[in-house]
């Protein structure tokens, strides 16, 4: 249980209890899509039991799970035109716009009750005494799909996403110019430069020295913007910084994340070993990232 992006928000006030909580989620349990449901969401035991809020240590992990039905657009059209031209051949009269759409709507709803599934789950960790909410959500929809539901669910629950009173890109490029990360992060080898013109034009360094060339400097003062920057804190965790204060690729060095801890004696045993030394690492590695962005931007 390694989370490998983060999505950072503030909750507003304490949560209260995980029992009340889970009774929020609730209001929302996962369904599977019916036949004519492209895709479903709803709250899940992140843990495969009947508890929608697992606890430990005063730390929470819930878990949103998806159904997505699987038909490519190409798939429907391909049908559509098919029968398109079946009735052309038999009528000689090729079908107006009106019934095509209409066609095309039908042959969606009778594939879609045919269509595979995919299945995914989108964790979130949740700090009640620290105000923390950090989604593993690798994309920008899977995080709305968790907030827009979280806030549907919990109506109760105030939360916002982190701001910090420094600018992400602004403190990259700095980082960058000056060749030095902040007290506790080093600059690792991977960083995404991209203009604030129309063009957007973009330069991309992958397994390369940032500190020990002058190009990233020139690109600086030409006018370009840190929009990723890979870091490490304290040799314990790696991350990519964003400029939307995203955290990518998450890798937490100091463990073995794929065989947990070697004293566990059951699978439940290591996943709350794991979770554990998660949370309380990231709880410190939050405190000093915030910090270093200037702390957090004032209401």
């Amino acid at each position: 249980m390694f989370f490998r992006n983060l999505q950072l928000y503030r909750l507003a006030d304490h949560p209260g209890s995980a029992e009340q909580f889970a009774v929020y989620l609730n209001r929302h349990v996962f369904q599977p899509c019916s036949s004519l449901m492209k895709e479903s969401h709803g709250w899940i035991p992140p843990r495969g039991d009947d508890r929608l809020v697992f606890t430990l240590a005063g730390h929470w992990l819930i878990a949103l799970g998806t159904e997505q039905k699987l038909l490519p657009a190409s798939v429907v059209r391909q049908e559509v035109q098919q029968r398109v031209a079946d009735i052309e051949a038999r009528t000689g009269l090729r079908p107006g716009k009106k019934r095509v759409r209409e066609m095309r709507d039908e042959v969606t709803d009778e594939l879609l009750a045919r269509a595979f599934s995919r299945y995914q789950t989108t964790f979130a960790w949740i700090d009640p005494e620290g105000k923390w909410l950090a989604l593993d959500a690798s994309s920008p929809k899977k995080a709305n799909d968790f907030v827009e539901l979280l806030r549907k669910s919990a109506d109760e629950l105030g939360f916002e996403p982190l701001k910090t009173a420094r600018a992400p890109s602004s403190a990259m490029a700095e980082w960058l110019s000056e060749r030095d990360g902040p007290p506790g992060f080093s600059i690792d080898r991977e960083c995404v430069l991209q203009s604030p013109l129309e063009e957007k034009a973009t330069v991309r360094y992958t397994h390369h020295p940032l500190l020990d060339t002058d190009e990233i400097r020139n690109h600086i003062t030409a006018g370009k913007v840190p929009i990723r920057l890979a870091m490490t804190w304290e040799g314990r965790i790696s991350f990519a910084l964003t400029e939307k204060l995203e955290l990518k690729k998450l890798q937490f060095l100091d463990v073995n994340e794929d065989s947990g801890s070697g004293d566990a004696d059951s699978a439940e045993e290591r996943f709350e070993s794991d979770f554990a030394l998660m949370t309380t690492m990231l709880g410190k590695f939050l405190t000093d990232l915030v910090a270093t962005l200037g702390g957090e931007e004032e209401a």
